[in-house]
């Protein structure tokens, strides 16, 4: 990921302190790492992401998302399974039962 800095750039208000990006909770530095990951693979190009964040980013904005930046990786990941779903890299009805396991699994940690 040496080239993490230049990319970081060309995205939108990403949270970041001087040593790079900045993550409140286990999910989004999980996040970061896969969409970065997938675009190493040649899946997409940074600027396909950056456009496809943009975008998730205006259109919750316009749904009147007040933008204080606790949702901002909400946003990534929409952006990230809309785009992977676009290039029909992934079916859209299979995120939606990865996301409910998903969810599920963590309502089970946080009872513990």
């Amino acid at each position: 990921m040496s080239a993490c800095p230049d990319l970081l750039d060309q995205l939108p208000r990403i949270p970041r302190d001087a040593e790079g990006p900045v993550f409140r909770e286990p999910w989004e530095a999980q996040a970061f790492a896969l969409t970065v990951r997938l675009h190493e693979q040649g899946l997409f190009t940074w600027p396909q992401w950056a456009a496809a964040l943009s975008d998730e980013i205006r259109r919750a904005q316009g749904d009147g998302d007040p933008d204080l930046g606790d949702t901002y990786y909400r946003h990534w990941l929409a952006a990230l399974e809309s785009l992977l779903a676009a290039r029909r890299i992934v079916e859209p009805e299979s995120l939606g039962a990865r996301a409910t396991a998903i969810a599920a699994a963590q309502r089970r940690d946080h009872a513990r």
